[in-house]
């Protein structure tokens, strides 16, 4: 394991995550069932998503350095400019919130909230970076686990903080902040592209 990967992947993966589609419909399930068992769920969506990311990013690695980082550089790129454009919009409405919980069986709320996180991750821009760093850095386990550190840590604010959090995030703020951070890595794989040719 390496810290300052899985340092970087975290630092990434946060900011990214903080105003996306995922954390609404965390805090959209965790307003319909109890904490625990959606927790459980997310986390576990998070967990296969991030392995998915990771082996990708991997394979990808297996490529020459120069088109690895080109390839790096480009994922970067487009999440910049993704990020950056969507930080005037506000955050995504994940629909009306249940009044009341509902009472269902622990193991049903988990399967749910697995169930929703996992397709709404799919090609989102944290799973992007998962793999991204997965191509730069050789070092998938510390990839894996800082970039599930990262979604864990946001999931659990959704969850357990719920409303109250979404009513006083600067998203607009954390968006250009990710954006900027999105940037910095596609500029540090240009750079190393051209070394590499």
């Amino acid at each position: 394991m390496v810290l300052s990967v899985i340092a970087a992947a975290f630092i990434l993966i946060l900011p990214v995550e903080l105003p996306d589609k995922t954390l609404f419909a965390t805090l959209i399930l965790a307003t319909r069932f109890a904490p625990l068992p959606v927790f459980v769920g997310v986390g576990t969506a998070f967990a296969v998503q991030s392995a998915i990311a990771v082996t990708a990013g991997s394979l990808l690695s297996l490529l020459p350095p120069a088109v690895v980082s080109g390839v790096v550089a480009a994922l970067f790129l487009v999440g910049a400019v993704l990020l950056w454009r969507s930080a005037t919009d506000g955050p995504e409405d994940g629909g009306e919130a249940a009044d009341e919980r509902e009472q269902v069986p622990f193991l049903k709320a988990a399967a749910i909230s697995f169930g929703v996180l996992f397709a709404a991750e799919w090609g989102d821009l944290s799973q992007l970076a998962t793999a991204g760093l997965a191509a730069r850095y050789d070092a998938p386990l510390s990839v894996f686990l800082g970039s599930w550190a990262a979604l864990l840590v946001v999931s659990g604010l959704a969850v357990f903080l719920g409303k109250k959090l979404a009513d006083r995030l600067p998203i607009t703020l954390i968006r250009r902040v990710a954006a900027g951070l999105f940037l910095v890595f596609a500029v540090i794989a240009v750079v190393e592209t051209v070394r590499a040719l």
